[in-house]
């Protein structure tokens, strides 16, 4: 694959309101696209032309097509249903090697884009339907004895698939039809395209809305985990007269033939031929998959480690050496069904996952009850749930009182208490807002009391479902080491050969006969056979995002992974992530002359039509105050002022509320001395501030507190036991105001002021000062700062689709504790990384010149397949891994046993 590739999207499509490439939404896309780490380049072409295009040049070794997808749809836009993707399962673990190779084969098929396939057994593939047909794929799929089943499985997660006409691509000059392959179209309906500064800011957070989440049955595979999928006969199955274990049994008769013909050659008894005889039936047992998979090799044209064994083994029997060829096969069969049950286990940790949810639901009909197959759950639909059962859905409760074990979807270790609300037709249509003890997850565990729930999502697009289907992504998705070693491999196995081939020479500069030097050069290629290599790297993420996973925080792959493992600065938004994200209204100093009332009146009239935080507290604290004076105005023409406040139409006059700075640019609006001094007096005791003006008159100023987390700075404190150097707030509240916050809860930085394009500079200069970053947001209002992190976390993520699709890592929880595990996992799976690569070079270095040097091949067999079991087992341990503060602990208590893999 190509280190570079151009993704164009045809700008007319993507934003078909727009009035000319200056347009600020061009400008927002652009700023997101070419920020993120892997993308080099972010351009229009094509003006001149009168066919303007969006060029993206990117990296599909850093990020993939799909990334793109999401970031591209995060910002509200939808693609066109040109582009697809499927995934899929062979049906048991495999190998690293093989599933190298099965992924080299997926991405050389006509039309497909990219494809990557994990040890695990979990396929990914992004493909062209304008290139090939998805029956065929599906058929070509089906022959590799590839699992793809949109309708069973639990990961039936929706794929994005958009209304509008696929439009073809038009390759550059000089373009390759597969490099036009790679282009990408986006539709976006812009029916409400506002140009207004605040109103389009942020599409993220105001256009989420308006993403199309259809079910796409062609262009997404999940998982099926039935008999008959399982039944499916395959090469690389290893099943057979005992099923999934039947290597396992193959190795160990393979062993027991070698034992008893050691033994029977050593004791003397029995025919010469005897103890032969069992060597010849070790072969058999330990060589029987081996030669399978070689076979395969070749048909691919590919020489790999199990060729060579084959080759060694052969030698040593042509020599009369067949104890010890036997001895090869032996440990080489045995280590890769080892190998196979270690990566099954992980995979089960995933997999675990999917049996969270149960398979019924008992739905509340005019007649009575009625239970039915989760599938039927239709939005809208009321359940009942029995204390100490499973919620089937995503919902609102609407009748009953209860607390709810949610640690299976979000990692919280206490339960939460839930009641119902007023309307829950109105709440499952805005079921991302609605309040924490009101919403209900499907997976989750009921307390003691009985419960009905509104269904607000279908079961293929619950929250536990999307989940699943982003981690079993993130498992077949390649991380930087991993390519690395890849990349590694295709020089160091071709250099081995090379090596052999001069060792074969040997007897022509030194007095010995060719057995011995076949023998050396047979022992050399078991040496330097980079099996723990190739497992090293993948074992341990897929082992990480499993953990990570089962203790309420999605990690989409092994590139995030490792990031976060080893930055050292990570950057926060204030609202809402350092901050309860529940603001109180504190002061109201109404200038000279003006009645307080008059200033309270005025300020919930406008402020009732916004839906930002600060105007929630505004709201509920003027109504508090004024009692039954409430809502005695009416504001109309509402505006929002980027970053500066609102404007709004009052009893015929206009009416601004906002920063501080707002009046400094607004003509005719010098602030009055006692406005200004009460301002800076509300700003110095750490208050956000409003200031109001009706017409010209200036009515006085409005002082909102945010008060910090509670496990805020404990968690600051664990981050800096854990290697994080630089904590810093970028926040678009004033300097003095972020200052006091950082200085309550220990960040060592903080920036106020700062408008939303200029917290993705703020970004942007991190990453250039310290390589990399982390920026913790709640994935809506902090969409393209985090976007332009090199891995950005959201927290809060289980109710929120677009902190889903926008994160790197989602804390599924609304707790700022999850942090630190996030951090200590992604620390411990980068030392389990560092620590298989060691081990696995190591061996290799010290074993090529000590065959040389006349080690034999069955000591070179055992510390060769030795080091790939341990790489295996020590990548295994993140699986066990346990957070050591006790905010972090946290993430992982409460558990169900069955989620505990």
């Amino acid at each position: 694959m190509s280190k570079n590739q151009k993704l164009r999207l045809d700008l007319p499509l993507v934003l078909p309101d727009i009035h000319g490439t200056d347009d600020p939404c061009v400008k927002r896309l652009q700023d997101k696209l070419a920020g993120r780490p892997g993308i080099d380049a972010a351009h229009v072409t094509g003006v001149a032309e009168g066919k303007p295009q969006l060029c993206v040049h990117y990296d599909p070794n850093v990020i993939s097509l799909g990334r793109v997808r999401e970031l591209v749809e995060s910002e509200g836009l939808e693609l066109t249903d040109r582009f697809a993707h499927i995934l899929g399962r062979v049906n048991l673990p495999m190998h690293a090697r093989f599933a190298q190779r099965l992924a080299e084969q997926l991405r050389a098929l006509e039309g497909v884009i990219e494809a990557d396939v994990s040890p695990g057994g979990v396929v990914r593939i992004e493909f062209d339907r304008t290139r090939i047909d998805e029956a065929k794929l599906n058929q070509r799929l089906t022959s590799l004895d590839i699992t793809i089943d949109g309708d069973k499985g639990a990961s039936k997660a929706p794929v994005r698939k958009t209304t509008s006409q696929p439009v073809a691509a038009a390759p550059e000059p000089g373009e390759s039809a597969d490099k036009a392959a790679n282009d990408e179209h986006a539709g976006h309906d812009h029916s409400d395209h506002d140009h207004d500064p605040k109103a389009s800011h942020d599409h993220a957070g105001e256009e989420k809305g308006k993403v199309a989440h259809k079910h796409d049955e062609k262009g997404h595979a999940g998982h099926s985990h039935d008999k008959e999928g399982e039944g499916g006969e395959h090469s690389h199955e290893h099943g057979g007269l005992f099923g999934e274990k039947t290597e396992l049994i193959f190795a160990s008769l393979s062993g027991m033939a070698l034992l008893a013909g050691w033994l029977i050659g050593r004791a003397g008894t029995g025919p010469d031929w005897l103890p032969t005889a069992c060597y010849v039936l070790a072969y058999f047992f330990g060589g029987y998959y081996t030669v399978k998979e070689a076979i395969e090799n070749l048909r691919a044209k590919r020489f790999e480690i199990d060729t060579l064994m084959l080759v060694a083994a052969a030698g040593a029997a042509a020599l009369g050496s067949w104890a010890e060829g036997a001895l090869l096969l032996f440990l080489f069969s045995m280590g890769h069904s080892l190998e196979h049950y270690a990566m099954g286990r992980a995979r089960r940790a995933i997999e675990a996952l999917a049996k969270l949810a149960p398979e019924t639901a008992t739905v509340r009909r005019d007649s009575g009850t009625e239970v039915v197959a989760l599938d039927k759950l239709q939005v809208g639909d009321v359940v009942v749930v029995k204390p100490n059962e499973r919620l089937p859905a995503d919902g609102v409760v609407v009748v009953g009182t209860s607390s709810v074990n949610q640690a299976p979807v979000t990692g919280e270790s206490v339960p939460v208490d839930k009641r119902p609300v007023e309307d829950g037709k109105t709440a499952i249509g805005n079921f991302e807002r609605v309040a924490a003890e009101n919403r209900v997850f499907a997976g989750t565990i009921n307390g003691a009391g009985a419960m009905d729930v509104m269904v607000a999502r279908k079961s293929d697009q619950s929250t536990m479902a999307r989940v699943i289907k982003m981690v079993t992504e993130a498992e077949a998705q390649r991380s930087p080491t991993q390519q690395f070693t890849e990349k590694f491999e295709r020089i160091f196995v071709p250099s081995v050969l090379l090596l052999v081939g001069l060792l074969l020479c040997a007897g022509f500069v030194i007095d010995e006969p060719f057995s011995q030097t076949f023998y050396r050069a047979m022992a050399v290629l078991v040496a330097a056979s980079p099996c723990a290599l190739a497992i090293s790297v993948p074992s341990a993420v897929l082992s990480g995002v499993a953990r990570a996973a089962r203790g309420g925080v999605l990690v989409k792959g092994g590139g995030p992974l490792e990031n976060l493992g080893t930055l050292t600065s990570i950057a926060f938004d204030k609202t809402g992530t350092l901050t309860e994200g529940k603001p109180k209204l504190t002061d109201v100093v109404p200038a000279q002359g003006v009645p307080e009332e008059e200033l309270l009146a005025v300020a919930l009239a406008v402020e009732e039509h916004s839906d930002h935080p600060l105007a929630a507290a505004i709201v509920t604290g003027a109504k508090e105050r004024l009692g039954d004076k409430a809502n005695l105005l009416q504001a109309s023409e509402v505006k929002s002022i980027t970053g500066r406040g609102v404007q709004a139409q009052l009893s015929g006059e206009t009416v601004h509320i906002g920063k501080p700075v707002l009046f400094t640019e607004l003509p005719d609006s010098n602030v009055p001395t006692d406005v200004d001094e009460a301002n800076k007096k509300l700003v110095a005791d750490g208050r956000t501030t409003m200031i109001v003006r009706k017409g010209s008159q200036f009515l006085g100023v409005i002082g909102v507190m945010d008060t910090p987390r509670p496990v805020a700075g404990e968690v600051m404190a664990e981050l800096r036991k854990l290697g994080i150097e630089r904590m810093i707030m970028i926040s678009g509240d004033n300097q003095k105001v972020a200052e006091a916050v950082a200085q309550t809860v220990g960040l060592t930085e903080a920036r106020g002021d700062l408008m939303p394009e200029q917290k993705v500079e703020e970004i942007k200069k991190l990453r250039t000062e310290h390589g990399k970053v982390a920026m913790v947001g709640d994935g809506v209002n902090d969409a393209p700062a985090m976007a332009n992190a090199t891995v950005g976390i959201a927290m809060g993520a289980a109710g929120s689709d677009v902190a889903l699709e926008t994160a790197d890592v989602a804390l599924m929880a609304d707790d700022l504790a999850q942090l630190p595990f996030a951090v200590g996992l992604s620390r411990s799976t980068s030392r389990v990384i560092k620590q298989n690569l060691w081990v696995s070079l190591g061996v290799v270095a010290v074993l090529i010149p000590s065959t040389i040097l006349g080690l034999s091949i069955g000591t070179a067999v055992i510390f060769h397949e030795g080091s790939t079991l341990l790489v295996v087992f020590n990548a295994l341990r993140l699986l066990a891994y346990k957070p050591f503060d006790k905010s972090a602990k946290a993430a992982d208590a409460g558990k169900p046993a069955e989620a505990k893999g």
